[in-house]
């Protein structure tokens, strides 16, 4: 695309036909823009359609209301986090290692250059059964993956890994958020590994099966 294509701020210029999926792509990311910086209230999809240098029929023509747009990038970011705790587990074997791969992807997740953990753990739309229920998916798939991993290598039941791993998903949301608010001195790694440090003193004490 040329620069006479392009607007000021590098969106597409009005009038450049794209691709349908390039197109949602675009408009996705200017509303997380708009979303994360004026909350779910106060952003327009007028401002949204601005922002993606697009006219608002076009913007209708993938999202019918601003609710639709809003669940859609809430799917988008809820998803992201659920990978990213699925890949902590699954990249490798050691279970110390996993717990701090964990703690360090909520860190992640809450510094990132978009913001989008705003839009999951900051709604000020948590009120919407669809949002509440978006929301809610973060903590719950999260936790059975965590789940999972702890009744197969402690044999303890199925609730009783749940709730210890909902405890740990609730350390890691809180305290990344905590962390970030108070914008004290500590690293995001040293942040990490502090709090990974507590979750294994916790769950490092339950043996798994084979060193009974």
């Amino acid at each position: 695309m040329s620069r006479t294509e392009e607007s000021r701020d590098g969106a597409p210029a009005r009038g450049v036909r794209l691709p349908r999926r390039a197109r949602r792509a675009q408009l996705l990311t200017a509303a997380r823009e708009v979303f994360v910086a004026q909350g779910y209230h106060a952003a327009a999809m007028d401002d949204i359609a601005e922002r993606a240098g697009v006219s608002k029929p076009v913007l209708y023509q993938h999202f019918p209301g601003k609710l639709d747009l809003y669940l859609a990038l809430l799917d988008e970011s809820c998803t992201a986090m659920i990978k990213a705790v699925s890949d902590a587990l699954e990249n490798t074997d050691d279970n110390k290692q996993r717990v701090t791969a964990t703690m360090a992807a909520f860190y992640a997740y809450v510094t990132a250059p978009d913001g989008a953990f705003r839009l999951v753990f900051e709604s000020d739309l948590t009120n919407e059964p669809a949002v509440r229920a978006q929301v809610d998916r973060v903590t719950n798939e999260s936790a059975r993956l965590i789940a999972h991993v702890i009744s197969d290598d402690t044999g303890l039941s199925e609730e009783q890994s749940l709730l210890l791993a909902v405890s740990l998903v609730g350390m890691g949301q809180v305290s990344a958020r905590f962390w970030l608010q108070e914008a004290g001195t500590m690293s995001q790694d040293d942040a990490a590994a502090l709090v990974a440090s507590l979750a294994w003193r916790g769950i490092g004490g339950y043996p798994r099966h084979d060193d009974r």
